[in-house]
Parts: C-alpha cells; sequence; structure tokens
C-alpha cells in the first residue's frame, strides 16, 4: 500500500513537533508546514522541498490575527503538495489556518491534533476563540487529545472521533539504581500557569520537618528573579537549586536521583513531563486537575494537592516513602503501557489509512 501523503502543520521549532515529525516519517510520506522556521533536528529529518515556513511568531497565548495573512501562501503550497491529510496542531492557530485552507479548496483531509490550552484555556476566553474552535474540531476528520478529560472538551465543542493517547515517551527509561530520599525535583517553566511560587510554598511546609529535603528547580521563564527571591524569604536559599534549563541528558540524571516530583500547573492536560517522572520512578505530587488524576490516585501511587492545600504534609509523604519501590515500579510499568509513543502513533496512522480508504469510491 501506497505510504499516505501527510502535512505535519504547527510550530517547527517547538521540541513537541520534532517528537511528532520524527514518530511520523517512517510510517508516512511526510510534508512540514511551519508558521515560523524549523529547528535543525526537524531541518535535518525532512527535506528543503518538503517544508514550507511561514516566518510567524506565533504566540500560543494569543494574539495570533496577523497568522491569518499567511493563508494564501498555504493555500497555494497544500494545493501543490496535494497531501492526503494536514495534521494541525494547537487549533487556536494551525487548526485554524488548516480548516481556512480547506475552506479555499485543498483537498486535504484534516487530522486536529490539541496540546491542552487550545481546548482548555482559549475556548473560555473568547466567543470567538470558542467559534473558530468548535468549526475547527467540526471540520476535522479525526483528532487527537492527550487526556480524557480534554477529549470529552473536544466532544462538547462538535468533534466527531477523538483519538486519545498521552503525548508519551519514545522509549523507558533505565530503572534508577537509587533514590535520594529527600530530594524533590520540579521542571515545568517558570510561568505563571505553571504556578512555582506554589512549588516553593508547598517545598516549605515539608522543609521545617525534614531538615535534609533539598528542592531542584530546572527550567527558565518570566518568574525566575522573582521566585530567588521567594526562596530567600522562606529562608531555604540555601537548598533550593535553581538550575536552568537542562538537556535531556541532565534532565534524566535528576528524575533518576529524585524520589519526588512537584508540578502543580493551573491548567493542564497529561504532560509528558509527569510522564517522564513516573517512568524514571519517581513519585508525583501534582496539582487538582482531570488530566492528574488520570495518571494519580491519591495516596496510593502520589498526591493530589488541592489548591487550598498550602503545604505538603510530611505524614502524608512519610506513607507513600514506606512503598517508595513498589511504587516506583509501578508507576514506570504503568508508563511502559499506557504511555509510549510509538505504538500511539501507530494507531493513529493506521486511523488514518482507514478513514482514507473507506473514502475512495
Amino acid at each position: 500500500m501506497k505510504p499516505l501523503r501527510v502535512v505535519l502543520f504547527g510550530d517547527g521549532e517547538s521540541p513537541h513537533l520534532l517528537k511528532w515529525a520524527r514518530a511520523l516519517a517512517p510510517r508516512v510520506e511526510l510534508f512540514v508546514a511551519s508558521s515560523r522556521g524549523l529547528a535543525p533536528a526537524l531541518a535535518a529529518l525532512v527535506a528543503p522541498e518538503r517544508t514550507l515556513l511561514l516566518g510567524h511568531a506565533t504566540k500560543f497565548e494569543g494574539g495570533n490575527v496577523a497568522l491569518l495573512k499567511t493563508l494564501p501562501t498555504l493555500a497555494r503550497w497544500l494545493r501543490g503538495v496535494d497531501a492526503d491529510w494536514i495534521n494541525a496542531h494547537y487549533l487556536s492557530s494551525h487548526g485554524t489556518l488548516a480548516w481556512l485552507a480547506r475552506k479555499l479548496g485543498v483537498r486535504a483531509r484534516l487530522a486536529a491534533s490539541a496540546w491542552g490550552s487550545d481546548i482548555l484555556v482559549a475556548p473560555r476566553s473568547s466567543v470567538v476563540l470558542r467559534w473558530l474552535t468548535s468549526r475547527v474540531l467540526r471540520d476535522a476528520a479525526l483528532c487527537t487529545s492527550d487526556s480524557a478529560h480534554m477529549a470529552q472538551r473536544m466532544r462538547e465543542l462538535g468533534a466527531h472521533e477523538v483519538m486519545t493517547f498521552p503525548f508519551g515517551l519514545d522509549a523507558l527509561p533505565a530503572a534508577p539504581s537509587a533514590k535520594e530520599p529527600r530530594l524533590f525535583f520540579a521542571n515545568r517553566g517558570l510561568e505563571d500557569i505553571y504556578d512555582p511560587q506554589r512549588v516553593l510554598t508547598l517545598f516549605a511546609g515539608v522543609a521545617s520537618t525534614w531538615p535534609d529535603a533539598r528542592l531542584v528547580v530546572a527550567n527558565s521563564g518570566s518568574r525566575g528573579d522573582a521566585l530567588r527571591q521567594q526562596a530567600a524569604a522562606l529562608g531555604l536559599a540555601d537548598r533550593i537549586d535553581f538550575v536552568g534549563r537542562l538537556d535531556a541528558a541532565t534532565q534524566s540524571a535528576f528524575y533518576a536521583r529524585a524520589r519526588w516530583y512537584l508540578s502543580v500547573p493551573r491548567s493542564d492536560s497529561v504532560s509528558v513531563s509527569v510522564l517522564e517522572a513516573m517512568a524514571h520512578g519517581c513519585i508525583p505530587l501534582l496539582s487538582d486537575l482531570p488530566a492528574n488524576r488520570e495518571l494519580v490516585r491519591d495516596g496510593a501511587n502520589g498526591l493530589i494537592l488541592p489548591d487550598a492545600q498550602a503545604a505538603l504534609s510530611p505524614a502524608a509523604l512519610e506513607r507513600l516513602a514506606a512503598e517508595a519501590a513498589s511504587i516506583a515500579v509501578a508507576n514506570r510499568d504503568w508508563v511502559g503501557a499506557n504511555a509510549l509513543f510509538g505504538p500511539s502513533v501507530d494507531a493513529f496512522v493506521a486511523r488514518l489509512e482507514k478513514i482514507t480508504s473507506s473514502a475512495k469510491p
């Protein structure tokens, strides 16, 4: 069977789109359209004649009206490619352009891949964004979501068929040989939506009881300076290490050492960072969001931290610590069974093929 011709459309400078491209490239005839530029690794993966760069500084928090000006260029290029599918990633921007391109006569079917805030935040912020998101979802022959909670929201907005699978790992890491019992690790962006201030406050609640507890905060963002000031004000500057953005190997080493993983965003779908932490045997301590409850059974394999909870409970942590070895194995096994990306993409491509074949005369 001739492989499907698929255009992957999104932010070509994003590591997430690169991961999708790497997974799709062996399975389809892959083209890439980027609203911005291309990461070097993505440029090396897809030949220049199979790429389109629109050069727009896409903002995922909104304000992308100027991106609409690139629609004529995108539509002309898509007609020339004559793909079977456009797989658009992040629906408020790229999904909208793909839908409009189809309105202009591009024949490719739309596969709409939601990332999180494009479904959980944007449609609630604006009547226009809700209308646009609904139109994209209704036009899509297939949608993907990384959590059951987000998939249900997509159906409420008009999606017909939604495949749900985590934005998972390429492979399981090696099981860690040992953990530092009082080491906490956090690596979400240092931005308000990830509530890094609360990470420090929660840690402070246990630090007074566990004098050997330490917190490593990775990543960067606009709240970095304020967080360092907060750590000093809490009297914990010597017990909270800010290590900045990490390469994959260094980050994996911190996952492997840390027993505890803190992630308390205000809005999120299933996070690949949480999956990575679980695969490395960390015990997740997560904010009370529907997607997080798909991963953690509160008090069994981690903790769900209600919004009103201002500090980690040493007693709750001690109960989990007593079962830390078995929890680490169970969390790692769950990721291996449910959150590896390759098998999920295999199923996604198989579904694209079936839809394509069933529509042929």
